[in-house]
């Protein structure tokens, strides 16, 4: 289980009262945490991810935790079938949608000659694809809400990082969605900005991809926390980022402008055929 997330002693409480985030990826790491502070604020949540039994886990254990309502949907952000069920049952179970968090994601360590096609091909389905579908179905419901969007990304395509081409690849085109879609989607009252993380600490990220991470190697010299996370989502979401959109919020602690990080070492593990 993630860590505790206590965003109460920055934010108003119940600032988000009325209104519905969907999360993919919600049910399990830094996008579970982003959702519980969210319901900690006054809304009510859906998630979405393919383990049915873990999804409905996760969503009981955080209507206990925050006293909010929290609903797992399952499915599979490649299909857009399973991605318009979601967002048709969000909005026949609460009447509308107004927040969006695309962050589904597949990662792990490999050399482009053991990288297979099909790993990155699943990498990138997952990450990209997945951003796009959910964003396609919601949309129309965003804009009535005139609501907003945050994709997870990361800094891994800012210098170039060993092993991760797959990943960054994706996120540099999710990146690149953020700013198109921003343009597109102002007009009708939608925002749309990223979040990008860093190192974090207590994450299945950072046990697969971390394991020779120094703290020195960052400015600010510390691990992020997934209260770091939560907290800039509950910024991005409030009426105090009204005025931002299209931007890419770098929450690393400056590690990705320092050239010695990330460290790995030198042998890596990849399986022979990607599956999630």
């Amino acid at each position: 289980m993630s860590p505790a997330v206590e965003t109460t002693a920055i934010f108003k409480d119940n600032i988000f009262a009325g209104k519905i985030l969907l999360c993919s990826g919600g049910g399990s790491g830094i996008c579970r945490n982003m959702t519980e502070a969210m319901v900690r604020h006054g809304a009510k949540a859906v998630i979405f991810s393919r383990s049915k039994d873990k999804l409905e886990k996760a969503a009981k254990e955080m209507s206990i935790k925050t006293g909010g309502e929290v609903f797992a949907v399952a499915g599979d952000v490649r299909n857009p079938v399973d991605v318009e069920n979601a967002v048709k049952i969000t909005v026949e179970k609460y009447g509308r949608l107004d927040f969006l968090i695309n962050g589904a994601a597949g990662n792990f360590l490999s050399s482009f000659g053991n990288l297979s096609y099909n790993a990155f091909k699943t990498v990138i389905e997952i990450d990209l694809l997945g951003t796009f579908n959910f964003t396609k179905a919601a949309v129309e419901h965003l804009k009535a809400s005139k609501g907003a969007v945050i994709n997870v990304t990361a800094t891994l395509h800012y210098t170039g990082t060993p092993f991760q081409q797959h990943a960054g690849a994706a996120k540099a085109a999710i990146d690149a969605l953020t700013k198109h879609w921003a343009v597109e989607l102002g007009p009708h009252g939608v925002r749309v900005n990223a979040i990008a993380p860093g190192p974090i600490a207590s994450t299945v990220g950072m046990e697969k991809l971390g394991p020779a991470f120094e703290t020195n190697s960052v400015p600010l010299q510390r691990m992020g926390e997934v209260q770091d996370i939560a907290q800039s989502t509950v910024f991005l979401f409030s009426e105090g980022a009204s005025y931002i959109t299209g931007i890419v919020l770098v929450v690393d602690g400056g590690a990705w402008m320092n050239p010695s990080f990330p460290h790995y070492p030198e042998i890596v593990l990849t399986p022979p055929d990607f599956k999630l």
